[in-house]
């Protein structure tokens, strides 16, 4: 055990004072702060001047600039007056300019930059959109559509009897409604799970590196056979892998830490955003559940990384011996990401994966965060995971004792097996 507690501790500091570690950690945490603060700063530029108030306390009845100032809507064909009414109440951030003329009149005029954008209505029910570029957020389109549907339903109904009282008040109806899920929302859920299988990901292939690394330059330093006969295989192993996980675990609470303190600081400015309140928001049982599947996962992988380490010669094959376990773990993700954009977690694949130790660290969680999953199984899955993480962690530490001393080109699967049975 005090073998294990010096090595343990030796590759922590290593971590924690490698320039690399702290550089990434902080530029993570400068990320962070700039996204959690982008909405103060972003209402700090946007904001504008208040209008001087006279001395007499009544400010001017007249706003320098007006419509002047608003950008531009170009509106042709069928409506007239009417139609530049309905439109300036719908569109109130823009200055509505009818234009007399065909649709390719009023294109040109869009075109040529003289207005930002223009609907053109060959019908009642008919418009086309004319804009430079159609942005990700622009809804101009959709909100004519409401609107000309909204007058052309009006109209039929006056038409039919009804007054325009009536018929205003049955399309301005309000429905209220609530939403009660008995098992899990999926709504709420995606985006926990999605943050949690994320930094698995890149946890595993980050910090795995670093361990099949590390392991890689003390054989090729031949610093290791010294280590190996003055410490057991199993503490050095253990020592190595467990170092980097709680470096990786402290690595993550700092970034995500640093982003809830900062979001808490700017929790006014994100208004009702529902996706980032979701994401701090997180359940005390999932976030148990999340910590469990993430030490557990990430322990399998690291033990597997450092006993493939120990079988290179040169810091040159790391990437050749690790492939199969980084495509292992590749493809898990890939058939994991694809189970939760289908919506349907429970199939009888993600169920097999829920008990495979390579993969039932993120199958297995997706399912308790974005389905309702008995406890029994979640228990067998989790026991299943910890006796692996065990039985592996053993055997890195016999194939890590083996393959320190075994140099020239990689040893092939069978030469090793032979020499574990002969150790």
């Amino acid at each position: 055990m005090r073998q294990f507690g010096v090595i343990f501790s030796h590759e922590l500091r290593t971590y924690l004072k490698n320039k690399v570690f702290v550089g990434i950690t902080l530029v993570l945490v400068l990320v962070m702060a700039g996204v959690m603060f982008f909405p103060r700063i972003r209402e700090a530029f946007d904001s504008q001047p208040e209008p001087d108030i006279p001395q007499g306390g009544e400010v001017s009845g007249e706003v320098p600039g007006g419509d002047e100032d608003l950008p531009v809507m170009y509106l042709g064909g069928v409506g007239g007056n009417e139609a530049v009414e309905i439109f300036s109440a719908g569109f109130p951030d823009y200055r509505i300019e009818p234009v007399e003329g065909s649709a390719q009149d009023l294109s040109q005029l869009v075109q040529a930059g003289e207005g930002e954008c223009g609907f053109y209505l060959p019908s009642e029910t008919e418009y086309v959109y004319y804009a430079q570029e159609v942005s990700l957020y622009d809804t101009n389109a959709q909100t004519a559509e409401a609107l000309l549907k909204q007058v052309y339903q009006m109209k039929r109904m006056i038409e039919g009897g009804m007054t325009p009282e009536t018929a205003l008040e049955a399309l301005q109806v309000q429905v209220t409604g609530e939403v009660v899920s008995l098992g899990s929302d999926q709504t709420q859920t995606f985006w926990y799970t999605y943050v949690m299988i994320f930094a698995l990901y890149m946890a595993i292939l980050l910090y795995g590196q670093m361990v099949a690394t590390n392991v890689a330059t003390e054989k090729s330093s031949r610093a290791m056979e010294v280590l190996i006969t003055s410490a057991k295989p199993t503490s050095m192993m253990f020592g190595k892998v467990l170092a980097s996980c709680v470096a990786g675990l402290l690595q993550l609470v700092v970034i995500f830490g640093s982003a809830l303190v900062f979001y808490n600081l700017n929790s006014s400015f994100w208004g009702d955003s529902p996706i980032v309140g979701m994401l701090f928001d997180i359940p005390v049982s999932l976030l148990l559940y999340m910590v469990v599947f993430f030490v557990l996962g990430f322990l399998i992988y690291a033990f597997l990384f450092g006993a493939v380490g120990s079988t290179a010669n040169k810091l040159e094959d790391i990437n050749t011996s690790v492939m199969p376990i980084s495509m292992l773990f590749v493809v898990a993700f890939i058939v994991v990401m694809s189970s939760m954009g289908s919506g349907n977690v429970d199939t009888l694949l993600m169920q097999v994966l829920s008990y495979v130790p390579f993969t039932s660290p993120m199958a297995m969680f997706t399912r308790i965060a974005m389905s309702t999953v008995p406890w029994y199984q979640v228990a067998l899955s989790v026991a299943i995971l910890a006796a692996s993480v065990v039985g592996v962690g053993i055997l890195s530490a016999k194939i890590y004792r083996v393959g320190v001393l075994m140099y020239g080109k990689p040893p092939k699967m069978t030469e090793l097996f032979r020499s574990l049975r002969r150790a």
